[in-house]
């Protein structure tokens, strides 16, 4: 078959037959319905293009409108008046008083966040949302680690389980007896003795929303920041009772009041006020459980040491001779070893030392296995090893006296 109309011999002489003619004129409409079916489908596949780009047409206007329009500005309602509604513009503080509908008026009321104008008039009504920083505390996934992967602190660990897990897993023991459950807990005690880690397990072993954060991160520079994230904290713990807050370091914000008048020490205190506020104030916390932990408890003000804010001191000391041998144990359980180790000796020669100084024994001795291409971990890698950290721990003593 030809592929053009204009390929077709036409026999229109005298001398074609009227069957030659016949078959030429089918032969064309053959051509024909073959290039309008040719044409029809880049008539689809052109619409399909044009349905494209009107699509992206329609983006690029709307998105050009939306930068040609003038922004809206966050407010908070400070009164509803018979003159109309009085409002706080963020950032400036700005007050003015402006008119609403019926309609609006009923579904504002103060401390509402709205959306206003550039003439301060209210557009819309705006959810109330916690400080992103505190939503990003929110720990999402359990962490790994479980009671069987602390040793050497049986007592401190059964205190924070009476304290934390089981009035959020048995409530109804304490309704019997007649008691409220402790508030909460502070731990405390030398660096690496596993505070945090009793924080983690206590996360694992919980149903209940786990929110961390770190002393240090409540600490801003603009006034009233600081206090404003810690209401954001425990408001996103009462979102999602039953909650357990964890305050790591904190003595960053509740350390002893002074006499300074400078404008950080002022904007901490604030701070501070306000957790002791949430801690034990008017308002009833809820099935909030609070952790904290600190290395410094001697810089830690009074006020947040009381019973209602915290029932449980909790010291968390550097193990003894027992603890550190199960401690090894723990740190050693995937580790290929050789048969002749002796986990009392190690215990006994780590004198002084932490879980953590522990922990990093073990790695150190792995890897001086890995250096002389064994896989089997002996007794006298864990002797140079505890050699190599004892060293590197005299060498920063010095370098902190000379500083």
């Amino acid at each position: 078959m030809t592929d053009t109309v204009d390929e077709v011999d036409l026999p229109y002489d005298d001398d074609a037959s009227q069957q030659d003619k016949i078959e030429a004129l089918e032969e064309r409409l053959e051509v024909l319905e073959s290039q309008n079916e040719e044409m029809r489908d880049k008539l689809l596949d052109a619409n399909a293009e044009n349905n494209k780009y009107q699509q992206k047409l329609e983006r690029l206007t709307h998105e050009n409108k939306k930068l040609k329009q003038s922004p809206l500005f966050v407010a908070t309602v400070q009164e509803l008046t018979d003159d109309g509604v009085i409002i706080k513009q963020h950032g400036n503080n700005q007050e003015a008083i402006t008119e609403v509908t019926d309609e609006m008026r009923d579904d504002l009321e103060p401390d509402s966040r709205v959306a206003v104008n550039n003439s301060l008039s209210i557009v819309k009504s705006l959810e109330d949302e916690t400080d992103v920083r505190a939503r990003v505390m929110e720990v999402e996934e359990s962490p790994e680690v479980t009671y069987q992967d602390i040793g050497g602190i049986e007592d401190q660990l059964e205190e924070v389980r009476e304290t934390v897990e089981m009035p959020l897993k048995n409530p109804d023991m304490f309704e019997e007896v007649g008691i409220e459950p402790p508030s909460g807990v502070l731990l405390h005690g030398p660096p690496g003795t596993g505070k945090t880690m009793l924080a983690k397990a206590v996360a694992n072993q919980t149903d209940a929303t786990f929110i961390k954060m770190a002393g240090s991160e409540l600490v801003h520079k603009f006034i009233g920041e600081g206090a404003k994230l810690v209401r954001d904290l425990f408001e996103l713990a009462r979102q999602h009772e039953p909650s357990v807050l964890f305050i790591d370091e904190i003595d960053a914000i509740a350390a002893k009041r002074t006499d300074s008048k400078t404008s950080g020490d002022a904007e901490v205190q604030r701070t501070m006020m306000q957790l002791l506020s949430e801690m034990d104030g008017f308002e009833e916390r809820g099935e909030i459980r609070i952790i904290a932990a600190t290395n410094r408890f001697d810089m830690l003000d009074r006020a947040i040491l009381r019973p209602g804010r915290f029932d449980r001191l909790i010291e968390v000391p550097k193990p003894d001779i027992e603890g550190r041998e199960q401690i090894f144990k723990i740190h050693t359980r995937k580790m290929n070893l050789d048969e002749e180790l002796d986990f009392a000796q190690l215990a006994d020669m780590t004198g002084e030392a932490s879980g953590a100084d522990v922990k990093a024994v073990c790695t150190e001795a792995g890897m001086f296995a890995i250096r002389d291409d064994r896989t089997e971990v002996r007794m006298q890698d864990f002797l140079d090893a505890w050699d190599k950290i004892q060293a590197e721990d005299e060498e920063e003593d010095i370098s902190r006296t000379f500083a």
